[in-house]
This record gives structure tokens, C-alpha cells and sequence, in this order.
């Protein structure tokens, strides 16, 4: 395979996604399996709403698995913003601790319901949430904001397995369909300790209707050009299947600000998944933003235990110097869908 570096996008994809079929077959979901073995139609969430398929469909779809990406902040890549004090909250438009930063943009409350497959609510479960910027760069790694740690933090589900959370909308980067990360813990517990395990790691697709508004708005006018260039089939998270089980629904205005809901499945005893982990060597595809590294002070900040040394050898992307980079935990790698595009896949 080619260094990354070059202009070999599709390997640096491959790199990044293709973990082989005993990878596959551990992260797929209910849904993809009873296909790829002839079964019986599944339900669908799309939405947040549970839409029927055959009369003989005994659970609900599970929610596909997806990347963290580079940018987590979990551990696995750098800094572990999960285990800081003040990390547990609502909303995430402001940094927390030592830092003082609160980021711009349309407001946005976002919203997930977690069930497990037979569709009753998930309880008690912790949702660990975070996206970029307006301007597509995520705090703690990318450029000018490694300082900060806003749009980021933790919820437990409620009665009804739902965790709220207020926000700005996030701007739409070069490659990347308009997205949310999350990772679901089996509780308060193990989201905070910085153990985990993590149960599932997927991501929240918004709709294009409510994008493209937003985008108009002044703030967000890169957004606008990379919007025109991905759709939800040839993003390279999203594209297997156009988000079905992912895409939130959206109602509100830029005045007032936009309120998104998913309602998701998964399998509460499933298999343990992953983190973001450390990316490939060498630099991604060119123009390919968000671009940045984990500072030293932020990272030492979220890893109280781990030395000055190795907590600025933890980078996202790295330097021509090539450091090298602090070993991820010992967890299975998440990216899992191969795909036909090169988009920048995070």
C-alpha cells in the first residue's frame, strides 16, 4: 500500500476502514446479517421513528456501527476528556476546567433515544456526544482551538432512554456528510472511568433541508461549497446504506435554532466496540479538513496519570518529524465499512 501521504486517497481510506472480515462480522448489525444469510426483513429507525417490516420481524434494527474518527477524545487517540471533572452536562456549548472558550454558531438541541432491540427504553445507559464547529475543526486537536473542550460531554438516559443535549449546529467539512458523533456506556460509571467498555460507537446524521439553512447563515459559508460536494450515498460513513438507521429528524429556524432527535437501537450485552484509535501514519488526503494535533497541555490536562513525554507523542496527525504516537488501549478498531469513495472519512 502507498504512504497516505501521497495522492493515493483510496488507500489511506482503505487504511482507516478495511479491518477484515472477522472485524466485519463482529460490528454488523442485526439487520445486515439477516440479509446477508437470506433472513427475514427487519424494523427500521429512521428518524426516530420505528417504521415495520415483515410480519415476522421479532427485534428492531440495531444502529449501525460507525468511526469515532481521530478526534474522540476517549483515550485511544490522545486526550481523554471523558474522566474530567465537569464533562457530565447538558450543554456543551462551552468549555469546562481551565478553559474559558464557548463556541459560535445557530443553536442546535439534539436529542437520542436509546432502545434496546426489542424496543423497550435503555435506562441508566451514559451517552458520551461530540461534533465539530461551525467552522469544521474539533476541539482539543485541531488548530488554534487544542486549548478548549467545548462540544463535548455526557448524559444518562432517562425513563424514557433519552439524553438531551444543547448545541450548535455543526458545520459541514470537506468530504463529510453533516454529522454528531456518539458512544453509549452501559452506565455513568463506565463512561467516566476511562475503561469503558463502549458499547456501541455510531454517529447522528443531519438532514440536508435543515444544513443547507443553517449554512446560509453567516459563520458558516465554507459549509455552503462542501455541503454541494457529498451527498448521504457517497459519504464514506454513511453511504452503505444512506444513514438509515442514523438520519435524525429536525424541526426549528435559524432565529430560533434547530431541535434534532434519533431514535436508535442496539444490543446492551453486544460486543464490546472500539474508540477512535490512531489513525494511519503520515498526512491525510490534502484539503482534507479538520487538520490539528492534541496539545500537550490539553492532553496531559485529560490524562492525569500519563507523563509530559507521552502525552505530547499522542498525536493525531503526525508531524514530519514522525513521533511517535502513545499506543492506543487495547480495543477492537471501529471503522468498519468498506467503501468505493476517498472522501476524508471522518
Amino acid at each position: 500500500m502507498r504512504e497516505p501521504g501521497n495522492d493515493d486517497n483510496a488507500a489511506y481510506v482503505r487504511e482507516v476502514h478495511d479491518k477484515g472480515l472477522q472485524f466485519d462480522l463482529g460490528t454488523m448489525s442485526r439487520r445486515r446479517m439477516l440479509a446477508a444469510v437470506g433472513g427475514a426483513g427487519a424494523v427500521a429507525l429512521v428518524g426516530g421513528t420505528i417504521m415495520s417490516g415483515t410480519a415476522n420481524a421479532a427485534t428492531l434494527d440495531e444502529v449501525a456501527s460507525e468511526t469515532a474518527g481521530p478526534y474522540p477524545a476517549d483515550g485511544s487517540n490522545g486526550p481523554d476528556v471523558r474522566t474530567l471533572d465537569g464533562i457530565v452536562r447538558s450543554d456543551i456549548r462551552t468549555s469546562f476546567g481551565d478553559s474559558t472558550g464557548t463556541a459560535a454558531g445557530v443553536p442546535l438541541t439534539f436529542s437520542l433515544v436509546v432502545l434496546d432491540l426489542d424496543g423497550a427504553p435503555v435506562v441508566g445507559a451514559a451517552v458520551y456526544a461530540w461534533h465539530c464547529d461551525r467552522d469544521g475543526n474539533y476541539s482539543l486537536y485541531s488548530t488554534g482551538i487544542t486549548d478548549q473542550n467545548y462540544l463535548r460531554g455526557i448524559q444518562v438516559t432517562d425513563a424514557t432512554g433519552t439524553v438531551t443535549f444543547t448545541s450548535i449546529f455543526p458545520g459541514c467539512y470537506l468530504g463529510r456528510w453533516p454529522h454528531i458523533h456518539f458512544e453509549v456506556y452501559s452506565s455513568l460509571a463506565t463512561a467516566t472511568s476511562g475503561d469503558g467498555p463502549i458499547v456501541k460507537t455510531s454517529q447522528i446524521a443531519l438532514p440536508e433541508a435543515a444544513s443547507a439553512l443553517v449554512y446560509a447563515v453567516d459563520g458558516y459559508s465554507q459549509s455552503v461549497s462542501n455541503l454541494s460536494q457529498i451527498t448521504l450515498a457517497t459519504d464514506n460513513v454513511f453511504g452503505e446504506d444512506s444513514a438509515a438507521t442514523e438520519l435524525a429528524t429536525a424541526t426549528g429556524n435559524v432565529t430560533d435554532g434547530y431541535t434534532a432527535t434519533l431514535t436508535i437501537a442496539i444490543d446492551p450485552a453486544g460486543v464490546e466496540e472500539g474508540g477512535g484509535g490512531t489513525p494511519p501514519s503520515g498526512a491525510p488526503p490534502s484539503g482534507a479538513a479538520p487538520s490539528g494535533t492534541p496539545s500537550a497541555t490539553a492532553t496531559a490536562t485529560a490524562t492525569a496519570t500519563a507523563s509530559a513525554t507521552a502525552t505530547t507523542s499522542a498525536t493525531v496527525r503526525p508531524s514530519a518529524s514522525r513521533a511517535t504516537p502513545t499506543p492506543p488501549k487495547k480495543q477492537p478498531a471501529q471503522p468498519k465499512k468498506k467503501r468505493k469513495h476517498w472522501w476524508w472519512p471522518f
